[in-house]
């Protein structure tokens, strides 16, 4: 099957697990949260399961984070 066949160029939904996700309605992409960019799912590695959102990278998905203020405080020293 080709890409233009099946599911088509059109966003997949997702439920989003811990260490794998669940198609809900088959797509091609998910987009990403926070820079609204096409991520195939076949590439997809990096989501909240808590926001159930998809990230395009790691980078992201720590941004993510971030905002959310989810992440443990650090201290350096």
């Amino acid at each position: 099957m080709n890409r233009f066949e099946g599911s088509g160029f059109r966003e997949a939904k997702i439920r989003y697990l811990d260490g794998d996700y669940q198609i809900l309605s088959a797509g091609s992409y998910v987009t990403c949260a926070l820079t609204g960019a096409h991520i195939p799912v076949d590439e997809l590695r990096y989501w909240s399961v808590a926001r159930q959102e998809a990230y395009i990278d790691c980078a992201t998905s720590l941004e993510a984070e971030k905002r959310a203020g989810t992440l443990p405080n650090q201290q350096v020293g």
